[in-house]
């Protein structure tokens, strides 16, 4: 299984959209994915039509179950989506409690590494949606993945995140001692503001070496999808969002260290 965390430490940035438009694509290629939702929004669990207020499990309960390592009470937390090849491991808002719950606890930081290492032949791609705010559940999508994907929305404010994206990802690789290999993707691009094209601009030139060199549009179609709870690519396969996610999955398998 490859382990990609879509990750910034600001939100709006197409952080959900990114991750289901990515598992959609992949789906289509045939591959088994797992989305998984660590936001205590829910926001990809809402994608989805799921309520994160009344879920019976999700992933909170992987964090005080002694089963989070057992492969078959894993499954039960595990939802189907409208495409047969993608499944969701959905949040509830519960995980807002989880920072002040599991606060000095040993291992914390490694439970989904350790549920996702009980799920490694069931998926070829487990994609992971991060909260905005540096804590456990960030630690953990980093501390699981392999690659990490920064979307981010090309305006001034959002320069920010990622630079506080990039500290992060720098103090998390010194303490877990490895390197991640990460790709910045800029987001929510409209050619026709000054704002996109100056921080589009910016972005070429402080993270050249990091940089997806193309963008992902402004493009309404990936809001239809969402309000209608399917993958963009079911809505409009041929939309300018669509087309540029296909780009960005073929640059990222390439660039994939695990591909293969």
């Amino acid at each position: 299984m490859r382990i990609w965390s879509i990750a910034n430490q600001k939100g709006g940035v197409g952080k959900t959209t990114s991750v289901v438009a990515l598992g959609g694509l992949l789906a289509e290629q045939g591959k088994r994915v797992l989305l998984v939702d660590l936001d205590p929004h829910g926001s990809l669990t809402s994608y989805f039509r799921q309520n994160p207020d009344n879920l019976e499990r999700s992933l909170y309960h992987l964090f005080f179950e002694q089963r989070y390592k057992d492969k078959a009470f894993i499954q039960t937390v595990i939802k189907p989506t409208s495409l047969p090849n993608v499944s969701l491991l959905p949040a509830t808002t519960s995980l807002a409690t989880l920072e002040r719950q599991v606060s000095g606890q040993d291992g914390m930081g490694l439970v989904l590494a350790r549920s996702l290492a009980q799920l490694w032949d069931e998926y070829d791609y487990a994609l992971l949606d991060t909260p905005p705010i540096l804590g456990v559940l960030l630690v953990n999508a980093l501390a699981a993945c392999q690659r990490l994907v920064i979307p981010t929305q090309t305006e001034h404010l959002a320069m920010k995140g990622l630079e506080r994206m990039i500290h992060t990802l720098k103090m998390v690789m010194r303490s877990q001692n490895r390197n991640l290999p990460f790709m910045i993707v800029p987001t929510l691009f409209d050619r026709r503001t000054l704002a996109s094209v100056t921080t589009l601009k910016e972005m070429r030139r402080l993270y050249q070496d990091s940089l997806w060199q193309e963008a992902i549009p402004v493009d309404t179609r990936l809001r239809d999808a969402s309000h209608e709870g399917v993958f963009p690519h079911q809505m409009d396969e041929q939309g300018r969002g669509v087309r540029a996610y296909r780009h960005l999955l073929s640059e990222l398998d390439v660039a994939d260290p695990g591909r293969g």
